[in-house]
Parts: C-alpha cells; structure tokens; sequence
C-alpha cells in the first residue's frame, strides 16, 4: 500500500471549482488544475484492502489499489498502464462517472472515501500530456469484418478492443460527428470535446473507419450490412426518450433535454451560429432530478437565462447514506453538482398536472408555454399521491423534459434486422450479447436499458471478447470485465 496511515492522518481533498462568475462566461471544464503532490497524497489514502470493495462498484474491474499505490510512489506512467489495463477511456469516466467506486470504498464505512475519480482523471491526463498514449495497431490482420452501429461509450470500446485484435472494424453513425452522447449530450463544461477527439484520432491510428451521417436501416439496408460483415455490434443506446402527456404538452417551448443540449454543443463547437432553442432572458423549468436536468441547467446559465427551476417528482434526498442503503451500495443522497452551484432552485416532491398556454405571436392556431401548473406529492403505498390544496403555477416560457430514456429507438433498424425485444423494450441478447440474429451482437444502454458510462464501457469490453470468440471461433484473449451477469439477458 501507499501510506500506511494515509486514511487516517489525510483528510479527503477533491479539486476546487473554477468561480462561479468566471465559468459562466465560458464553456471550458469546471475544475482547477489539482496538482501531482496533493494527487499522489489522496492516492495514499488508499488502504490497499484485502478485499478492495471498490471492485465490486466498478464495473469494469478498474484495478484501484494497484494505480493508487503507484502514483503514490510516483510511478506515474506504471499506473497509466494498469489503468489502461481495464479501461479504454479512463479520461472520460474520470470525468463523467458518477463514482460507485467511491461508494464502495472500504474507508467510506467510517469516513470519507477516497478520492479515487480524482485519482483515475488525473493517470489519464498525465499520460495525455507525457505522449504515453500512443495508437497500438494489431500485428496482423484476421481478414474479419465488424460493423458497430453507434459511436458511443459502448461502441466506441467495442470497436477498439475488436481493431486491436486484428478485425477490420467500421463503425456507423447517423450524426455528423462520431461520439454520441459524449459528443452531443455531454456539456463541454463537463468535457471538452479535445478530450473526445485525440481518443478518436487513436482509433482512427488503430484502424477503425468511422462513417457519419448514415442511419443503419434508413440511409444503408441493415440486411445488406450484415451481408457485408462477418459480424454486427449494435451500440445504439437508449435514445427513446420519457414523455409528459399532460394538457398543453404540444405547446411551442417545451423541448426534450437531447433536443436542446445537442444543438447548445453544436453552437460551442462552431457547427451552429445560433441555437433553435436557447434560453437567453428566458425563464427556464426543467422536469428531471438527475445528470440530464443538470447539464440542461448548467447549459441555460451559460447561456444566459432569466431564471431557472429544476423540478423532481420524488422527496429531497438525505444528506448521508439512509440506513436501507447500506455500504457498499450506491446510495440516493442529496448531491450538488457545480451546475446546481452556480443558481437555479430546486423543487422536490413536485409534479406537472398541466401546461399553462396563451396564443404564439403571429398564429391564430399555435400555442406556446407560459406556465407550468404543479402540485406537491407524497408517497403513499408505493404510488405518487396529489396533496390536497397545493396546486400553484410557475410561469415559465421555456421547459425542458429530461425525465430519463425508456430503452432503444425501435424503427426501421430493429424491424430490418428482425431483432427481438424483451417486456421492457430492450434489445433481447443472451449471455454472449449475441442477439436472437446470429452474428448480431448488442452492448450498452441498447440492451442493459439506460445506465452509467462504466457499464457501458464494460459492456463495449465484453461485447468484443464474445464478437472475437465468434469470429476466430475458438476462447478469446479480450477481457470480459463484466463475468456472469446479475440477471438474465434472454428470457
């Protein structure tokens, strides 16, 4: 281990936050500079248990102790090579991940956890910047070819770990740009998307061809694309968005939250002069407790709204971990991410009955949002119930809906491949990921169902070691981080 009584003579130390006045000017990444020597005093913390627990929060089987105890001994290109070891793309989870490493750390039993996203964020940049990260092209090529229907997380490791093996891998995206929701969900003030391109210029160094803007079973037959590969990986994601079908939900400026962020990331990034919607001088609600409502309402600051609301149906969470959450579970408690730092209010235990409305300027027949009539709920067996007398209205002209995804869009895509569903609509696959199409194989949200960037990752990981074993038709040599599954994929 690092030091043997780091996690009791260190305090935790995350970095510091840019001012809030200055970040709102700019879209940039939110946290200052933390520094090798306070790294490497947070990586000491690290007790190098029996037991790592951490593991167990990790889905990709990330190996913490190991990396922490290197960067302690200053060892830093080592610890980039055991952190690479099981992650792809450690410079997005360092950022991006929520952190159930943390959750499951043995030291938070009795205290702070330790610091270990800080840790991982700051391997992976120090590799960045020491030119440790280099394309690693396959010896040989097997003659084998992949095609990956999605450029998120989850294809994008897939397609990696398949091209080191020595396939020949295409990945197939319907945006103009490859990345998905890490392109065009992801606020750059969470990411910049330098970060999201030197790793696609690995790829591309690797092998991989990415082609934009064709949709698989519009723009290319999804039959004629698995006659043309020897084997399909399907990474879509679940972009099948929740809806609120209340009165006035047709009304103009209510949006879904990958209706608006999308295209605030295109104006940042110079594809856009302006955004179709933005919330400059406007008063913003935003229906959605989670990550998504967050990065709407980081977006509206920048941009300059009148005010913002957040709106959550469920209680305030608790400040520390409630007691029917036990460690090393990942517990629901009250968070305040820097976008919730820097304004906005926060409504709970709330919900939308109806849109207020009035007639849009210049249209006899079109509506447009004016306000958002709520009531407070409470729990009663199991079931959200109106509390009498507690209906009021929020004005607002602009609503956002980031009310979470129910699974994979089901279209043209799922219909052609003839694919099977599961009761949640889901892509059904076996334990291999292999679809009910032989060849065809799934990874990610499109058959987990919506979920973090490390199962995807994961997933993208173990998709690969089963779309390898396949294609050779003997046991592969990729890792399958993910193992037995904790529930059964086909029915």
């Amino acid at each position: 281990m690092g030091d043997p009584r780091g996690f009791l003579t260190t305090p935790r130390q995350d970095p510091r936050r840019r001012p809030v006045a200055i970040r709102l000017r700019d879209w940039r990444e939110v946290y200052e500079e933390f520094g090798d020597e306070r790294l490497a005093s947070q990586a000491g913390r690290c007790m190098d248990c029996g037991i790592p627990f951490c593991h167990n929060g990790c889905p990709l089987g990330n190996l913490i102790p190991e990396w922490n105890d290197l960067v302690w001994r200053s060892d830093w290109q080592a610890a980039a090579e055991r952190l690479h070891a099981t992650n792809n793309f450690p410079e997005f989870t360092g950022r991006l991940c929520p952190a159930p490493c943390e959750t499951a750390c043995v030291v938070a039993i009795t205290g702070d956890a330790v610091a270990i996203k800080q840790v991982e964020v700051g391997i992976a940049d120090r590799a960045w910047q020491s030119g440790w990260v280099q394309p690693q092209p396959p010896a040989r090529l097997t003659g084998q070819t992949v095609a990956i229907i999605g450029s998120g997380p989850a294809g994008l490791a897939a397609a990696q770990q398949l091209a080191r093996a020595g396939h020949t891998v295409a990945i197939y995206e319907r945006a103009d740009r490859i990345g998905g929701l890490l392109r065009y969900g992801i606020p750059e003030f969470k990411m910049e998307k330098s970060v999201l391109d030197r790793r696609l210029a690995q790829l591309a160094a690797e092998g991989v061809r990415m082609r934009t803007q064709v949709e698989v079973g519009v723009d290319i037959d999804a039959t004629d694309l698995r006659r043309r590969y020897d084997a399909v990986v399907l990474a879509i994601g679940a972009t099948r968005w929740r809806d609120l079908p209340v009165p006035g939900r047709a009304a103009a400026g209510i949006h879904q939250a990958m209706e608006y962020l999308p295209a605030a990331n295109q104006v940042v990034n110079g594809d856009l002069p302006v955004s179709p919607i933005d919330a400059r001088g406007r008063h913003v609600v935003i229906i959605g407790g989670g990550d998504t409502g967050a990065d709407c309402l980081g977006t509206a600051h920048r941009q300059g709204a009148a005010s913002v609301t957040q709106l959550e149906i469920m209680p305030l969470p608790p400040e520390h971990r409630p007691g029917h959450q036990p460690w090393p579970t990942y517990p629901l408690t009250y968070r305040v991410t820097s976008a919730h730092e820097e304004g906005g209010e926060r409504l709970y235990a709330v919900s939308t009955t109806q849109f207020r409305t009035e007639p849009a300027p210049g249209s006899a027949d079109r509506q447009r949002v004016t306000g958002i009539e709520l009531v407070d709920v409470e729990l009663v067996d199991g079931r959200f119930t109106p509390v009498p007398g507690s209906t009021r209205v929020l004005p607002c002209d602009l609503v956002l809906l980031a009310m979470g995804f129910t699974g994979p869009e089901h279209g043209p895509l799922v219909e052609q491949f003839g694919l099977t569903l599961t009761d949640r609509g889901e892509i059904l696959r076996d334990d291999r990921y292999q679809t009910t199409v032989p060849g065809v194989f799934c990874a990610g949200d499109a058959g987990r169902g919506q979920s973090l960037i490390v199962w995807a990752i994961a997933e993208g990981r173990s998709a690969a070691h089963w779309v390898d074993a396949h294609l050779i038709g003997a046991p592969s040599a990729l890792p399958n981080p993910i193992g037995p599954r904790t529930r059964p994929l086909m029915a």
